[in-house]
C-alpha cells in the first residue's frame, strides 16, 4: 500500500498542477494588445520572481510588446558586465522580441546593496525620462469626467508598469525602493490634470509568508482561491480601459522548466546553492498574483 501511495501521489501532484493551470488560464484576465514593462532592480529578479508573468505575456498570440527595465547591473560583486550579458540571455528565454528590449541603468545613485534603499524622486526621474511621452492634445478616450478639459491629457509610451510591492518579495531595500519610485512617478504625472485617467496602469507582484513562498506548485490553488475572492470583493469598480484589478499567472511543466533554465543558463554567475533550493521549490518560479495599484 505504501509504495501504491508513492506512485500514484506524484502522479495525482502533476494532473491537478496541469488542470489548475488550465483553469488558471481559462479563468482569469489577460492583457493583449499592450505596451508593457517589467521594472526590476538586479538582473535575475524577472527569472527568479517574474518568470510565469513574463513567459505569459511574452506569448505572441496576445500581441504584447514586453520590454524589461533593470535599474542596476547587478554589480555588487563586480560582475556587472557579465550580469548584464545574462540579463539578455535569460529574457530571450522567457520570450522577449530582443535584446534591445531589456535596458539596463548604471547610476551610482542605483547601487546593488541590502542595506541601500533608492530615491523615489531620482526614480521617478528615470521612468520619466524613459517612458513619458509629449503632452497629446485631449482625447475622449482618455477622459474619466466632464470637469475642466483644458488639460492636456497625460501620456506615455508604455501602457502597463509591473514592479515589486511595497514588501518586495523578499524585503530587500533595492526591490521596495521600485514600488516607490513607480508611484512617484505615476502620481507626478498626473499631478494637476483632474478629469484625466493615467495613462499607465501599475500592477506590483504580491508577497507572501515564508510558507507560501517556498510551498511551490502546492501554493496555486490558495493563490487561485484569493484571487477569486478579491476580485468578487472589488467588483463594480470601475477599471482603467478594461483593465483587471488582478491578474494570475500559473506556469504548466514546460513553462516551468524554461523559467529553470533561464537561471540555470542564463544566470550561471548567480546559481549558489541557495539559489538551486529557490527554482526547486520556490512559489514564484511557478506562480504569480498581480494587483493593480490605485494611484491617488
Amino acid at each position: 500500500m505504501q509504495i501504491y501511495l508513492a506512485l500514484v501521489a506524484p502522479l495525482l501532484l502533476v494532473t491537478c498542477w496541469l488542470y489548475t493551470a488550465h483553469i488558471a488560464r481559462a479563468s482569469f484576465p489577460r492583457l493583449r494588445n499592450q505596451r508593457i514593462c517589467l521594472l526590476i532592480a538586479h538582473p535575475d529578479d524577472e527569472a527568479m520572481f517574474f518568470a510565469p508573468t513574463v513567459l505569459a505575456l511574452a506569448d505572441p498570440q496576445l500581441g504584447n510588446h514586453l520590454k524589461i527595465l533593470c535599474l542596476s547591473s547587478g554589480d555588487a560583486d563586480g560582475l556587472g558586465p557579465t550580469r548584464k550579458t545574462e540579463l539578455a540571455q535569460s529574457a530571450i528565454l522567457l520570450g522577449l522580441r530582443s535584446e534591445r528590449d531589456v535596458l539596463v541603468i548604471e547610476d551610482p545613485a542605483f547601487p546593488d546593496s541590502m542595506s541601500t534603499t533608492w530615491d523615489a524622486a531620482k526614480l521617478a526621474n528615470v521612468l520619466s525620462r524613459t517612458f513619458q511621452a509629449s503632452p497629446a492634445k485631449p482625447s475622449s478616450r482618455k477622459q474619466v469626467s466632464s470637469g475642466d478639459k483644458s488639460n492636456e491629457a497625460p501620456t506615455a509610451t508604455i501602457d502597463v508598469l509591473i514592479t515589486f510591492d511595497r514588501q518586495g518579495i523578499s524585503g530587500h531595500p533595492n526591490h521596495i525602493s521600485l514600488y516607490h519610485g513607480a508611484v512617484a512617478w505615476l502620481r507626478g504625472m498626473m499631478k494637476a490634470k483632474t478629469g484625466w485617467e493615467c495613462p499607465v496602469a501599475l500592477y506590483t507582484l504580491t508577497s507572501t509568508n515564508i510558507l507560501r513562498k517556498y510551498a511551490s506548485v502546492l501554493d496555486a490553488p490558495f493563490t487561485m482561491l484569493r484571487c477569486v475572492l478579491q476580485s468578487m470583493a472589488s467588483a463594480g469598480t470601475k477599471e482603467k480601459e478594461g483593465m483587471p484589478k488582478r491578474l494570475m499567472y500559473l506556469s504548466d511543466i514546460g513553462a516551468y522548466r524554461t523559467a529553470q533554465k533561464a537561471m540555470t543558463q542564463a544566470h550561471k554567475s548567480q546559481m549558489r546553492w541557495f539559489r538551486w533550493g529557490w527554482i526547486g521549490v520556490g512559489r514564484y518560479m511557478i506562480v504569480n498574483d498581480l494587483k493593480r495599484e490605485r494611484i491617488i
